[in-house]
């Protein structure tokens, strides 16, 4: 099974130890090693080095090499960042260009997995139903009415096994206000959207044509030049032109073929904000569910996220709910409920031009 890891995001909300030069899917957020890859390890029982295909911005391509100095993944390097649709494109048609006919799997580089051997056999599944048809997404399994990830709506089952079922989508929601989130949750019929999809390039390159045609033909003009001496200078100018487009706007809610969502209880998170980090390191609190990091000192706090990524000394008097980073060149200092509103940091500084803060 071939893979297209999607590694391309700036990781804003993990500012200010996320940056331009050096994104989340860069740094050991989750675990002991950068999340990029802890991606590709936890895949390797589907996939060998050389039918691992990431795709990353063009300033992050020394960066990845170095982490993949000792093996053989591909990795191809955008000009400019142009959302998930042009990505998932450029993953198919090389692909394809490698000789694959069977179904790949496309997924984020930067999310956490607790259950390695489920996600692994929900792609297996995923990858022998679209051997015969349509696109299949996985769905995760709500553990709380979360009001931050979209959500697919499933209806019919369409495959049936012993170990799990497949449904036909009924459609896809945008993030819910926390009464509908609660209904989701009760219901039974909704999954989270981690934005992984498994099709055949084929599959993918038909449905682009159809829904996204200016995207498709420049797809066609880079197919033509892949291996050689002018793919770069190509890749250049056809992404210069390309509009921005998520895989899920431009396709998932517009197709009218077979869209089918896979259930998979895998312990996923989006690791999508410091507040969804310091949820998923629960068994990291101490008594009074604070999480630190690095050298701290913590007197009278709670319920607070402590990192100190600068090599110094952290002390904190009396907080509760804060979350604090500190870094060498810059502190964070916030509400860890509104972290999914550290971007506005991010635009503030895009204002002032301070370019080194990015």
């Amino acid at each position: 099974m071939y893979l297209v890891i999607m590694a391309g995001g700036s990781g804003t909300r993990f500012w200010p130890a996320s940056r331009i030069h050096r994104p989340k899917q860069f740094l050991n957020i989750a675990g002991d090693e950068p999340m990029l890859l802890e991606t590709c390890n936890r895949l390797r029982p589907l996939a060998s080095d050389e039918e691992m295909i990431i795709v990353l911005g063009r300033e992050h391509l020394k960066d990845a090499k170095e982490l993949f100095r000792d093996r053989k993944v591909r990795i191809l390097a955008e000009p400019v960042g142009r959302n998930t649709a042009p990505c998932i494109g450029l993953g198919a048609i090389y692909a394809q260009y490698l000789g694959c006919n069977e179904p790949v799997a496309f997924l984020p580089a930067d999310h956490f997995i607790g259950n390695t051997s489920a996600f692994v056999a929900c792609l297996r599944e995923a990858g022998r139903i679209a051997e015969s048809e349509g696109i299949v997404t996985l769905g995760i399994v709500p553990t709380k009415p979360e009001t931050g990830y979209g959500y697919i709506k499933r209806s019919q089952v369409v495959y049936d096994s012993s170990e799990m079922s497949a449904y036909r989508v009924s459609g896809f929601v945008e993030k819910p206000d926390p009464e509908k989130a609660l209904q989701y949750l009760r219901s039974g019929e909704y999954f989270w959207n981690a934005g992984i999809f498994v099709a055949t390039p084929d599959t993918i390159l038909k449905e682009i044509q159809e829904y996204l045609p200016d995207l498709h033909g420049g797809l066609c003009g880079l197919k033509e030049t892949l291996g050689t001496d002018s793919f770069e200078t190509k890749l250049e100018n056809v992404y210069g032109e390309l509009e921005a487009v998520s895989f899920d706007y431009g396709i998932m809610e517009r197709t009218k073929d077979s869209v089918f969502v896979l259930p998979c209880d895998c312990g996923w998170s989006d690791v999508g904000s410091w507040a969804s980090l310091y949820e998923l390191r629960e068994q990291d609190h101490d008594k009074d569910q604070n999480l630190s990091e690095g050298e701290s000192l913590l007197i009278d706090c709670k319920q607070s996220f402590i990192s100190s990524r600068s090599g110094r000394l952290v002390a904190c008097l009396g907080l509760n709910n804060c979350i604090v980073v500190d870094t060498p060149d810059a502190l964070l200092v916030g509400d860890l409920k509104r972290s999914q509103e550290i971007r506005r940091i991010v635009d503030e500084l895009k204002k002032d031009r301070k370019d080194d803060l990015l």
